[in-house]
């Protein structure tokens, strides 16, 4: 069975875990910090807080930029549904930018013609979401003059990203936005089992985070409302939630951190493989901006349906038959049931479901051997031209 995504855990990480199962701390222990640690060092931020999820680190970073009623934000319709539920975990509406017809991430022409139209109604947003999908990053560039334009601020949604680039820069240097979130879920870049972190270069903002992230309580006592009472003395100074990560699996992440260029490098040489062997096919390759190197997380193929002879479902029930466990992402967010409940419906945004109709994620991880990569050639070619 080959599957789309997969973690590759070494003795190495294996032997971190177990070293952190032994310490005294298997939570809010020093594994922390050093996990923030090498993911700044990578990436080029001023600050860190590792989270247990990015679904976490995307509703602290909401609360941060003080999100709530009565305002918007905006993200991609093409995405997990956590890039918009953070906002509605603040009370706060979304509302969704269609896509760039080539690399699948919001198009900043759409969302200056939207801004347009909502500056004159009075319905700008707070927020935007842009989300770097299968490793590629948006056109942060653009976004970031449309926000200083327009007045919002911007989160990274990273999820896909860590150890890409955009201009030359290390994806996570959160230099055109406010604040950068990471998923290190096990098909992820690199993984701690579950787990997130939000990156920022604004101290302010990383006080929050800090804040938010464990309860609202603090044992800093510039931050105290009053003289501390003793060494034991701590107080809660927000409402914030236990979304603190373990030491065990901070731990791992250290590990991971150590191999994070040697993965990146992989799944490039994966792609370049399939974009030679797939070459001439009736599908559509993973196009690449000139100012992006994407993490790779994906590689996403769009068949091209007037030439294929069978349908979407019949081409991915065909690989799954044998035995390639590819996927889709996404199903757009706003043709779940939970969002049509709120009034968005099919043909909102045309060129994700355009993208939905015809997109399959097909295996890439550094784990993928060459027999395997050449099987799934193989078996893709017959499905899309028999």
């Amino acid at each position: 069975m080959i599957r789309y995504g997969q973690q590759h855990i070494t003795q190495a990480d294996i032997d971190a875990v177990v070293t952190a199962l032994k310490s005294l701390n298997l939570t809010q222990g020093p594994y922390i910090a050093q996990f923030e640690q090498s993911v700044l060092a990578a990436c080029g931020a001023k600050h860190a807080i590792a989270v247990n999820s990015a679904t976490s680190a995307l509703h602290i970073a909401c609360l941060a930029l003080d999100l709530g009623p009565g305002d918007w934000l905006w993200t991609t319709p093409n995405t997990f549904v956590a890039s918009a539920n953070c906002a509605l975990y603040c009370g706060a509406q979304v509302d969704f930018v269609d896509i760039d017809p080539r690399t699948y991430n919001l198009c900043p022409h759409k969302l200056e013609e939207k801004l347009i139209i909502a500056k004159n109604l009075g319905k700008l947003p707070k927020i935007v979401v842009p989300v770097h999908l299968a490793g590629q990053p948006c056109d942060m560039a653009a976004i970031h003059a449309l926000g200083q334009k327009y007045g919002f601020k911007i989160i990274e949604d990273a999820s896909h990203a860590i150890g890409g680039q955009y201009k030359g820069k290390p994806i996570g240097n959160s230099q055109y936005s406010d604040i950068t979130v990471f998923s290190f879920h096990p098909v992820k870049i690199i993984t701690t089992a579950e787990g997130g972190m939000a990156l920022t270069n604004n101290d302010n903002l990383a006080v929050r985070l800090g804040l938010l992230r464990s309860h609202g309580i603090t044992r800093d006592a510039s931050l105290m409302t009053q003289d501390m009472d003793g060494p034991w003395y701590y107080q809660q100074v927000a409402l914030g939630y236990n979304y603190r990560m373990t030491d065990i699996q901070a731990a791992l992440g250290v590990s991971q951190m150590t191999r994070l260029h040697e993965y990146v490098t992989r799944r490039h040489e994966i792609a370049d493989q399939y974009n030679q062997s797939l070459a001439g096919l009736p599908i559509t390759l993973p196009w690449q901006h000139a100012d992006s190197y994407s993490a790779y997380h994906l590689y996403v193929i769009r068949l091209q349906l007037d030439k294929v002879k069978r349908s979407h479902l019949e081409v991915f029930e065909a690989l799954r038959a044998k035995d390639i466990i590819i996927n889709l992402h996404y199903i757009p967010v706003h043709t779940q049931p939970y969002y049509q409940r709120m009034g968005f419906k099919q043909g909102d945004y045309p060129e994700a479901e355009r993208y939905y109709q015809e997109a399959i994620s097909i295996p890439m991880h550094p784990m993928l051997t060459q027999d395997e990569q050449d099987y799934v050639v193989c078996s893709l070619r017959e499905a899309v031209t028999s």
